[in-house]
């Protein structure tokens, strides 16, 4: 995604929200994003909410296109329990998200697609398994807000930014596009250090 460094620590939610593992479990999710953005911060909150309720989550990414480890760490991800699959290019990365869903042992699929897409019939499977196995199926994408989604399937659509904070840190918000459930008529914020070099 647009950052090489997340920000990190434990963050400090500052509104109550909806984003939360129960509200996206067994929904096709899509985060997008922008040059410096918040979008692994935000979604970094759901792999360790997933993996402090025991459920194991799947990243799926590309050789050139990676977050980095230390600074997952530091936001609290248990990098020995995430399972990563790291492959050339964007164009297999839908398939392989399908791989891990088709399996029902994950809670949270991350597909980090980055400017990539996925056709409609991958995507109406994708969305079935995320249903059928209650997975909270993740898609990361490099985009415009203005930008149209990957599809019609897509049951949540929310754009990461981030803006720096008077005391140095950030406030990292998630404003919601579309939501089939609730319509887009909420945010997610929360307040986050930076990594050493970003202050």
């Amino acid at each position: 995604m647009a950052l090489s460094a997340a920000p990190h620590f434990q963050p400090q939610t500052l509104t109550a929200t909806p984003w939360t593992l129960k509200e996206v479990a067994g929904r096709f999710v899509e985060v997008s994003s922008w040059a410096a953005s918040a979008a692994l911060t935000i979604v970094f909150g759901l792999v360790r909410e997933a993996q402090q309720h025991k459920e194991p989550v799947g990243w799926v990414t590309s050789i050139e296109n990676f977050f980095y480890p230390p600074d997952a760490a530091q936001a609290g991800i248990d990098l020995a329990a995430l399972a990563v699959i790291r492959l050339p290019g964007s164009g297999h990365i839908a398939r392989a998200g399908e791989k891990l869903l088709r399996s029902g042992g994950f809670g949270v699929v991350v597909l980090d697609l980055g400017d990539g897409d996925i056709s409609m019939p991958l995507q109406s499977r994708l969305t079935g398994l995320a249903h059928h196995h209650h997975t909270a199926l993740i898609c990361l994408t490099e985009k415009q807000s203005a930008a149209f989604s990957l599809g019609s399937l897509v049951s949540l659509r929310a754009h990461a930014v981030r803006r720096r904070d008077h005391t140095g840190g950030f406030a990292c918000a998630l404003k919601v596009l579309k939501d089939k459930r609730r319509g887009p008529t909420w945010t997610h914020e929360v307040f986050c250090s930076g990594p050493a070099g970003l202050c």
